[in-house]
C-alpha cells in the first residue's frame, strides 16, 4: 500500500516538474520581452519550483531504500534534507529580489502590460492546479510540502502580477511592477520561513511540532506501575515518523510484567503522540535529580 502511494507521489512529481519546467522558459522569455520584473522574478521563482519538485522527486524515491547497515533508520531524512534545501534557496533568492525590486522603485522601467497580464494568467493556473493536485502527499510529507509551499507561492504572485499589469495598463504607473515585486518576495519568505524552521529542527533532532516532554512524561508516570520517567528524548526520524528513547523506573517486578507495561507504554505513545519508534529501558532505581525529565509517580 505504502509503495503504491509512494509510485503515485512520484508519477505526479515529475509531471509537475516537466510542466513548471516548460513554463519557466516561456515566462523568463517574456518577461525579458516585456522589461518587467515581476515576470522575470516569477521565473525564477518558478525555476526554483522546478528545483523543489526534482529534488522532492529524489527524495521520495530515495526514501523507499530500506534500512542497512550503514543507514540503520532508513533514509527518511532525504526528504528533510531536500526541504531544507528548498526552502533555504528561497530565503536566498528573496534577498535578491528585494534588492532589484527596490532598485526599479528608485528608476521605473517601461513594461508591456498585456504580456504580464496573459503569462501571469496562465502561470496562475498552472500553479493553482499543481498545488491542488499535490495538496493531499504534502499533508504527510514536509518534502512534498515545501514543494507545494513553492506552487502556492507563485499561483499567489501571478495574481499579484495580473494586478500590477491592469493597474499599469489603466494609469500607466510603472512602479506597480517593482512594487509587485516586493509583495511577492515577502509571500516567498513567509512561505518559505515555516518550512525551513522545521527541517533545521528536524535536522537537529528537536522536539517535533506539537509534542510537550513534560505532558509524555506526566502520560508515562500515568501508567499503573511506572514509578518514574527520566533520560526521556523525542525527535523525528523524518516529518511524519517520531521517535523517542526513555529509561523507566519500575518496582521490583518480574520480567514478564515489564514486557506487559512496554506494550502499554508503546500503545498510549503511538495512539495519543503519534510516536512510532522506541526504545525503552526499565530501571530499578529513583529519578536522577539533575534530569529535568524525571516526574516521579506514584504508584506502588
Amino acid at each position: 500500500m505504502h509503495s503504491h502511494a509512494s509510485t503515485d507521489v512520484s508519477r505526479k512529481l515529475l509531471i509537475a516538474t516537466i510542466a513548471t519546467a516548460l513554463f519557466v522558459v516561456v515566462e523568463l522569455i517574456a518577461g525579458l520581452t516585456a522589461n518587467s520584473l515581476a515576470l522575470v522574478g516569477d521565473a525564477f521563482h518558478n525555476f526554483t519550483d522546478t528545483l523543489a519538485l526534482l529534488l522532492a522527486l529524489a527524495a521520495v524515491r530515495i526514501e523507499r531504500r530500506p534500512a542497512n547497515r550503514g543507514k540503520t533508520y532508513g533514509y527518511h531524512r532525504a526528504g528533510v534534507l531536500a526541504a531544507f534545501i528548498n526552502s533555504g534557496t528561497l530565503v536566498a533568492f528573496t534577498i535578491y529580489l528585494f534588492y532589484e525590486a527596490v532598485r526599479r522603485l528608485r528608476t521605473p522601467q517601461a513594461v508591456d502590460s498585456r504580456v504580464m497580464l496573459v503569462v501571469a494568467a496562465i502561470a496562475f493556473v498552472l500553479n493553482a492546479a499543481i498545488t491542488w493536485w499535490l495538496h493531499d502527499e504534502g499533508r504527510e510529507d514536509l518534502n512534498v510540502r515545501s514543494a507545494v509551499l513553492h506552487m502556492l507561492g507563485d499561483a499567489a504572485s501571478s495574481i499579484g502580477i495580473v494586478g500590477a499589469a491592469l493597474l499599469i495598463a489603466r494609469g500607466g504607473r510603472l512602479f506597480w511592477d517593482p512594487a509587485v515585486s516586493i509583495l511577492i518576495a515577502v509571500l516567498i519568505l513567509w512561505s518559505s520561513w515555516g518550512v525551513l524552521r522545521e527541517a533545521v529542527n528536524l535536522l537537529l533532532e528537536g522536539t517535533p511540532a506539537g509534542i510537550d516532554p513534560d505532558q509524555v512524561t506526566r502520560a508515562i508516570t500515568a501508567v499503573d506501575g511506572i514509578l518514574g520517567v527520566h533520560h526521556l528524548h523525542i525527535w523525528g526520524l523524518g516529518a511524519s515518523r517520531r521517535a523517542l528513547s526513555a529509561h523507566l523506573i519500575v518496582g521490583d517486578v518480574p520480567l514478564k510484567a515489564t514486557g506487559q507495561l512496554l506494550a502499554r507504554v508503546n500503545a498510549l505513545l503511538h495512539d495519543d503522540y503519534g510516536i512510532e519508534h522506541t526504545t525503552i529501558q526499565f530501571e530499578l532505581a529513583d529519578c536522577p535529580e539533575e534530569d529535568p525529565f524525571c516526574l516521579p509517580g506514584t504508584s506502588a
